[in-house]
């Protein structure tokens, strides 16, 4: 694969799930072809996902970010924005787009436009629910990165977002 060199033991960010740890390589062969494919591990979701080497490009597969990239991601939850007026499912599909995309600046951008209603009753269940998958999925890279577990993780991002 070009560009980055997977290790067994890795922790790999795989977009559409988040933080995974590579268990290694496997070469299955399918309609007579050998196909190596990595072996990831999601712990959370108990799920193992075979991915072909040659797709990972593709399928966004990277290493976790650096500590300076989770930096900026982070500083990303003090910059106050407007709110949009546009229709919630509308805005709803664009933060499930930015949570799926694995860009930690996309899915800090969603957990700060979520936020500021988090404390508020009138909040609806689907608005909860996009925050809460925002801030679980940043919160497992932020571990991952600074070697601290998820509830501390969560717990650095909700006191930068009360700070600000």
């Amino acid at each position: 694969m070009t560009g980055h060199t997977f290790v067994s033991g890795d922790y790999v960010v795989y977009p559409a799930h988040g933080v995974g740890k590579l268990i290694g390589s496997e070469i299955h062969e399918i309609g007579g072809h050998q196909l190596e494919l990595l072996v990831i591990n999601f712990d959370k979701e108990r799920m193992t996902l075979r991915l072909p080497i040659a797709k990972a490009k593709a399928a966004g597969l990277r290493a976790l970010c650096s500590p300076m990239d989770m930096s900026k991601a982070l500083e990303t939850l003090t910059v106050r924005t407007k709110q949009k007026r546009t229709m919630w499912s509308r805005r709803a599909q664009e933060y499930e787009n930015k949570i799926n995309s694995g860009n930690p600046c996309s899915i800090a951008e969603v957990i700060r436009e979520l936020y500021r209603n988090h404390s508020d009753s009138d909040q609806s269940y689907s608005e909860r629910q996009i925050y809460q998958a925002a801030i679980e999925r940043l919160a497992r890279e932020l571990a991952a990165v600074e070697s601290i577990d998820e509830n501390a993780a969560v717990n650095k991002m909700e006191s930068i977002l009360q700070a600000a």
